[in-house]
């Protein structure tokens, strides 16, 4: 089994089909296809081998897609890194993986040279009109090399909230199944249009994003950068079917003044992954553009996609919904026992999705899987007696209060229900007495009049004494990683006592 296997199936049966967009720019299966069979005798040409690590630092334009699948088709690696990774960072991706070659976007030259260097990697850089010049020397066909379930196609990197980010090693079979469940209960096929707004580095843009379209012969019109906006006007030109973003995305689309010039009539399918989404965003979001959300759940290291609501069946707001096809899920205490319903504990996953390991980390492999297969996601949840999963939160972003347990994502719920809040995120600030205080950062609508206080106020009428947020401030923006999430361990408190 080899991933690229369904670039080659779909450039058979969808050859004229367009599979990439950008804005005017569009690749027809069949030239995708060849295009990526000319990196695969490029890379053979360089001395790159089965089994190789390379690394891809491009934005979401299609040179990605043509390298990703090439460096599959040679039955190489591929290490996915986020564009914006700095020399220092660059180097270690590199280093820690053995790399040997790194795809670098032209614009982010100087840290990828500088990164490369450090490594002793050799890197191209990928500059439109020349890049098509360097692949145009090679044969544009090549025999997709054969590759064992179990041996490992992408690594990718956890994004290191706990220290040194690891490398999730999923092989052929991990992300060709978990492909074939997305595609399979979300419904794309071929006359779908697929929005690639999620960085395509990332795990949820390529796996329900490039692969999902590339499986179906669909079409994927890409934005190499967010923006609401972007997103809407290409909703209405391309008429996109599909869109799959971050929670922060849809509050973006939902908040944007022009929201109601666009038409958004196609969408048929909105899927919502990478963090939770507050009740109240979706309820919105869902009236706004008269279409159904649904949300999902999973990892870097499960392939990602774990548990999903899925179309065909009950959909309850708030929660991420039951296990795919060939996952099972449940939720465990601190001993690995299965706890009752309603109950909180760590969600712990088997199947065809969860990773081979960490690369070169066997501790933390033995650490994270157990014996018998169940990997340990690091998230609280309960699930109730249908089978349905409701994050409560992270396991490290729990707030202990004076011995209470508070659960930041119950309080957020809350405070997104105030009408003069855009985005909100609720951490612990540290407190002499307490151990911690429960803090809460808010970025306010435009022109939306409300102080700490109302803040304050509202989260006390619906929530225990002990959980409101005694200490809140407003900023312009939450911190945000590549893919929109917010950056809890990025937000800084302002000092002084809490007030409230």
């Amino acid at each position: 089994m080899n991933l690229a296997e369904n670039l080659s199936r779909s450039a058979r049966e969808h050859a004229d089909s367009v599979a990439i967009k950008l804005d005017d720019a569009e690749l027809a299966y069949k030239h995708l296809d060849a295009a990526a069979s000319g990196v695969a005798n490029l890379l053979a040409d360089r001395g790159i081998e089965p089994g190789d690590r390379v690394g891809i630092m491009l934005p979401n334009v299609p040179y990605f897609p043509v390298i990703y699948y090439g460096v599959l088709k040679l039955g190489a690696v591929v290490v996915p890194m986020n564009v914006l990774l700095k020399q220092r960072e660059v180097g270690f991706y590199l280093s820690d993986s053995g790399a040997k070659l790194l795809f670098a976007w032209h614009g982010f030259a100087e840290a990828a040279e500088a990164g490369a260097g450090e490594a002793g990697a050799d890197l191209i850089l990928v500059e439109p009109g020349e890049f098509e010049q360097l692949i145009g020397r090679y044969e544009h066909s090549f025999e997709t090399a054969e590759r064992a379930d179990n041996d490992t196609a992408v690594i990718l990197y956890t994004s290191g909230t706990t220290g040194t980010p690891k490398g999730a090693e999923l092989t052929h079979a991990n992300l060709a199944r978990n492909v074939d469940a997305f595609v399979g209960f979300a419904g794309v096929d071929n006359t779908a249009v697929v929005l690639g707004a999620l960085p395509l580095f990332h795990s949820f843009g390529q796996t329900c994003g490039l692969n999902a379209a590339v499986r179906a012969g669909a079409c994927l019109s890409l934005i190499p950068r967010f923006d609401p906006g972007k997103a809407l006007e290409i909703i209405d030109r391309d008429r996109v079917t599909v869109f799959e973003g971050v929670p922060t995305m849809y509050a973006a689309m939902l908040h944007h003044p022009d929201k109601a010039s666009f038409d958004t009539s196609c969408l048929e399918l909105c899927a919502s992954g990478g963090s939770a989404m507050p009740v109240e965003v979706m309820r919105a979001f869902e009236q706004a553009f008269d279409c159904k959300v649904l949300e999902g759940y999973g990892l870097s290291e499960t392939s990602p996609v774990a548990s999903f609501n899925h179309p065909d069946r009950e959909r309850k707001p708030g929660s991420i919904g039951i296990p795919i096809e060939g996952v099972e899920m449940k939720v465990v205490d601190d001993a690995g026992n299965e706890v009752p319903a309603g109950e909180p504990g760590e969600i712990v996953i088997r199947g065809h999705n969860v990773m081979k390991g960490y690369w070169d980390r066997p501790e933390a492999t033995a650490e994270a899987i157990t014996d018998d297969g169940w990997f340990k996601s690091g998230d609280v949840a309960t699930v109730d007696e249908d089978g349905y999963f409701f994050i409560v939160d992270r396991k490290k972003d729990l707030i202990i209060r004076g011995g209470y347990n508070v659960y930041p994502r119950e309080v957020e719920e809350v405070i997104y229900e105030h009408p003069a809040v855009r985005e909100a995120a609720v951490v612990g600030v540290p407190h002499d007495d307490l151990g911690e205080e429960v803090g809460a950062a808010i970025a306010l609508k435009e022109d939306a009049p409300c102080t700490e206080d109302d803040i304050r106020e509202h989260c006390k009428e619906q929530v225990a004494a002990y959980k409101y947020p005694r200490k809140v401030w407003f900023v312009d923006e939450l911190p945000k990683g590549p893919t929109g999430k917010i950056l809890k361990r990025e937000i800084e408190p302002p000092a002084g006592p809490a007030d409230g």
